[in-house]
């Protein structure tokens, strides 16, 4: 993991999942990681193989211009990717094993430059069942560019592993110092056309 609100989303995760293998979705508490609530998402495994996204934040969306709350998460990628996807939700699920993917958005304006994402997946249990939310997120990792003012197209995954989580741990340090830093960003105010327009 590389982006600082990756690490932070994980290390608040495994926090609050202690020594289970995952938390349950009501231990995840939205106002102790307000400021990376706009990057984040949740998708229902509950017998979907598409994967509906339960929730999604107001970044996350932007990338599109449009809410993505309903719509399968699988869609949202190239068909060539489109089962490597569905492997790494099935590793998520099955070994509870957090996943860490290099993901490019391309815009639909050709003449924008593409923008590199790190993505994370946390599993999360619901009502004590293990097969039926992930939790992620979608950091950029080289500036947000034309995000809000042009649509994506679908996501292009570029790499993928799962996480050692004992490793990574380790690696990101004191939990609870990083579940009390603020995060390094300001949130923005986005502003989509359309809505009511006035009739003449």
């Amino acid at each position: 993991m590389k982006q600082c609100e990756t690490k932070e989303l994980f290390a608040y995760w495994a926090q609050v999942k202690g020594g289970r293998r995952a938390p349950e979705r009501f231990d995840i508490d939205p106002a102790a990681i307000r400021p990376l609530l706009g990057d984040t998402f949740i998708i229902q495994l509950d017998g979907d193989t598409e994967y509906a996204i339960r929730l999604s934040g107001g970044r996350f969306n932007a990338l599109w211009l449009q809410d993505r709350k309903g719509d399968s998460f699988i869609e949202l990628w190239r068909r060539s990717d489109r089962q490597i996807v569905r492997d790494a939700l099935g590793a998520v699920v099955d070994e509870a094993a957090p996943v860490v993917a290099g993901v490019r958005a391309r815009p639909l304006e050709l003449h924008l430059s593409s923008i590199d994402f790190e993505m994370l997946l946390l599993p999360l249990r619901h009502l004590g069942r293990t097969h039926s939310r992930v939790m992620g997120s979608l950091a950029p990792a080289n500036g947000r560019g034309w995000v809000g003012f042009a649509p994506a197209q679908q996501l292009e995954l570029l790499s993928f592993r799962t996480i050692r989580i004992e490793d990574e741990i380790a690696s990101v340090g004191n939990l609870e110092a990083i579940g009390r830093r603020p995060a390094q960003f300001r949130p923005k105010l986005i502003v989509y056309d359309g809505g009511k327009t006035s009739s003449s």
